[in-house]
C-alpha cells in the first residue's frame, strides 16, 4: 500500500513533465500499463521506451491532476488532464482516469480509462 506522500511525489514528478523518470522511480520492474481495452504493455523498461516514443511525437506534453487522488489500500485513482502539443497543428487535450494497483511503494498495474473520441477516433 503506497503512502499518500509517495503518491503525491509521483504526481509532482508527472506534473513536472518527468514522465520517464516517474516510471523508473515509481513502477515495479514487472509493472504493466494498459490503454482502455488494449492489451497491457509489461515491464518497466518497455514502459519507459513507450513513454519516450510518445514524447518524441510532440513538441510538449503538459499534465495536471484534476482534484485529489483517491487512495484505498493498494488501489489509487488519479484524474489527469494532458495537453499534447504537436510541432504543427492544434494542441489536443485528453482527460483520463488512471487506475493503479500498487505493491508497497511501487505501481504494479495501471490501466487508463478515457473516451477515445478525444483522440479523434
Amino acid at each position: 500500500m503506497p503512502t499518500r506522500e509517495t503518491v503525491e511525489a509521483f504526481v509532482a514528478m508527472v506534473e513536472a513533465g518527468r514522465y520517464v523518470d516517474a516510471i523508473e522511480q515509481f513502477y515495479a520492474p514487472d509493472a504493466s500499463m494498459q490503454e482502455n481495452g488494449e492489451p497491457p504493455r509489461v515491464g518497466r523498461e518497455t514502459l519507459m521506451e513507450g513513454e519516450r516514443r510518445v514524447m518524441a511525437g510532440f513538441q510538449s506534453i503538459a499534465a495536471r491532476r484534476v482534484g485529489a487522488s483517491s487512495i484505498d489500500g493498494d488501489h489509487v485513482a488519479i484524474h489527469w488532464r494532458f495537453v499534447f502539443t504537436p510541432a504543427a497543428g492544434e494542441p489536443m487535450t485528453l482527460e483520463e482516469i488512471a487506475w493503479q494497483r500498487w505493491d508497497g511503494e511501487k505501481v504494479a498495474e495501471e490501466r487508463f480509462f478515457y473516451d477515445p473520441k478525444q483522440l479523434g477516433r
